[in-house]
């Protein structure tokens, strides 16, 4: 890991490094649209964050909250990766919870592409209301 003189990185590159993004474009336009925030604050790409500060991270549907513990502008292996910061226990807590509740729903696999005919006829009849 390498640290500035200032010990202070831009955001892109720290997330980028991180491994939560697989570019610094996409960090950029994750940043740019607001689903990265800075101590709860809304931030700009080229904005230096340093080792304490809290970021909120949305990724999808989940959120991760997590504290910087180190700066990096190498993008190493993902253990390494790990090293740079700590997620809060109450935003695992809240992310797994919300992992559970999306496995839970019902998946749409169910749907295969155009009905059959048989299924266009069941369809027609219950339209008509001969069922």
């Amino acid at each position: 890991m390498t640290q500035d003189a200032e010990n202070k990185l831009r955001i892109d590159k720290w997330l980028w490094a991180a491994r939560f993004f697989k570019t610094r474009a996409l960090a950029v336009d994750a940043i740019e649209c607001g689903k990265v925030l800075v101590n709860e604050t809304r931030v700009k790409p080229a904005k230096a964050i340093a080792a304490g500060d809290t970021l909120g991270i949305r990724l999808g549907p989940y959120t991760f909250i997590v504290e910087v513990l180190a700066l990096s502008d190498r993008r190493g292996p993902a253990p390494q990766a790990q090293k740079l910061y700590r997620e809060t226990e109450a935003g695992r807590i809240k992310r797994e919870a919300l992992a559970a509740e999306i496995k839970a729903q019902p998946q749409a696999s169910e749907l295969k592409g155009r009905p059959t005919k048989r299924d266009r006829r069941e369809i027609e009849r219950f339209k008509v209301g001969a069922w």
